[in-house]
């Protein structure tokens, strides 16, 4: 009878058979009872109809999967067969897992653009609209491929006034989508009006950092206007689905958000004749509405009113003068008789006055003393005055005058004859 073994001594050969026989296999069946632990490991159930596989996948070979591992998926799996010795069980270690009937880039492809559809990050509600005339534009790209030039071309033949900011980034291979996640952050400092994530053509693994969870949700939280520019006319990335904007090719883009500078100057020409002829129709409809303006003010200014009222007041003193004249005339007809009444009148009495005076001096020539010639005659005076001699008194001076001799004379005595 051969001596017993242990029962680790067994699991031990076991193993030892078990991993030296089975060193990599290729396994089909159907995914389940999926655990993604705290250490990066995966555990999963590989079945087919008949029976079922335990399986793992470490942390180093789970960070490398390209798709997500899903409940029922149909999946390859390449690995090497072990045993758990604490257990006694064996289990397949997963070395790398494909979908079943189609590449692991096209499944995960369409999980993620399934999943970011779901939250809303494709929905147009949220798509920002691109400036007209851009001023700032931020190329992220890399600086040695052709993508750049053709967009640096375009811009020149369509838009040289926008100014371009190169961001250095690498555009494919491992860790190629966190760091163009960081150009893109870089740029998104609010002084670009755009930001353009550009690419030349290549194979879906060469354009895989575009379609990576970590760029869409870079370009979602962008609060500048971003364009997706990836590869041909005919590749669809993840961050065409993101974007603000989706451009077929990198020079495309440029020509999608850059105007055209001749099609702005035959626009200007335009405006500006439009403009021309509007400016003259609207000057000659002021030419005509000021022409009639100044009519009105004619008719209704200051100076015209002054002139009515100074050509009125020359008629009102024309009709007045002729009135005047008219009722002068009459008054000088209803005046003649009177006229010659009072000139008759008038002569009447200057004959009768006349005569009155020549009588009158008639008169004082006989009283003048020098026409007397009666001897022992004189006239008394007294303050040049004539007086009788009975109004003189005693001790009175007086004068006495005749012909050709006046004396002076004291009263002495009055008596009464």
């Amino acid at each position: 009878m051969q001596a017993p073994i242990s029962v680790g001594e067994l699991n031990e050969q076991i193993k030892s058979l078990l991993e030296t026989t089975f060193i990599k296999v290729h396994v089909e069946g159907e995914l389940s009872r999926i655990t993604h632990h705290n250490s990066g490991h995966i555990y999963f159930t590989l079945k087919d109809k008949e029976s079922s596989l335990s399986g793992v996948m470490f942390r180093g070979n789970a960070s490398r999967l390209k798709f997500r591992l899903e409940e029922g998926l149909k999946v390859v799996i390449e690995g090497a067969i072990t045993l758990f010795k604490p257990r006694g069980t064996y289990q397949i270690n997963a070395f790398n897992i494909e979908p079943a009937g189609h590449g692991a880039l096209a499944l995960a492809y369409e999980q993620l653009k399934s999943d970011l559809n779901a939250s809303g990050y494709f929905d147009t509600q949220y798509k920002k609209e691109m400036p007209r005339y851009p001023k700032r534009i931020a190329l992220v790209t890399s600086a040695t491929g052709a993508a750049l030039q053709d967009m640096l071309r375009v811009h020149l033949q369509r838009w040289p006034l926008a100014e371009l900011m190169l961001i250095d980034s690498v555009v494919q291979g491992e860790g190629a989508a966190y760091k163009i996640a960081s150009a893109l952050e870089f740029a998104d400092d609010g002084s670009f009006d755009i930001i353009v994530l550009a690419r030349g053509g290549g194979s879906l693994e060469d354009l895989w950092a575009f379609n990576e969870r970590h760029l869409a949700e870079a370009i979602f939280s962008c609060s500048t206007p971003v364009v997706s520019a990836v590869g041909h006319e005919i590749d669809y990335l993840i961050s065409d689905f993101v974007a603000d904007l989706r451009a077929p090719t990198p020079s495309a883009a440029m020509q999608l958000i850059l105007p055209d500078q001749n099609d702005i100057m035959m626009q200007l020409d335009a405006l500006s004749n439009q403009f021309t002829s509007h400016m003259s129709q609207i000057l000659n409809s002021k030419i005509m509405a000021l022409g009639h303006l100044k009519e009105s003010y004619k008719r209704n200014s200051i100076e015209m009113k002054l002139n009515n009222q100074l050509l009125e007041i020359t008629q009102l003193k024309m009709r007045l003068t002729q009135s005047f004249n008219m009722n002068l005339e009459n008054k000088k007809r209803a005046l003649e008789p009177l006229r010659s009444a009072l000139t008759q009148q008038v002569l009447g009495v200057l004959n009768s006055k006349s005569a009155e005076i020549r009588n009158t001096r008639s008169m004082l020539e006989a009283q003048n003393p020098k026409n007397r010639v009666s001897t022992g005659f004189v006239q008394l005076s007294k303050s040049k005055k004539s007086v009788a001699l009975k109004s003189v008194k005693v001790d009175e001076t007086i004068e006495l005058m005749d012909a050709e001799f006046k004396v002076s004379a004291l009263i002495k005595s009055k008596e009464k004859i």
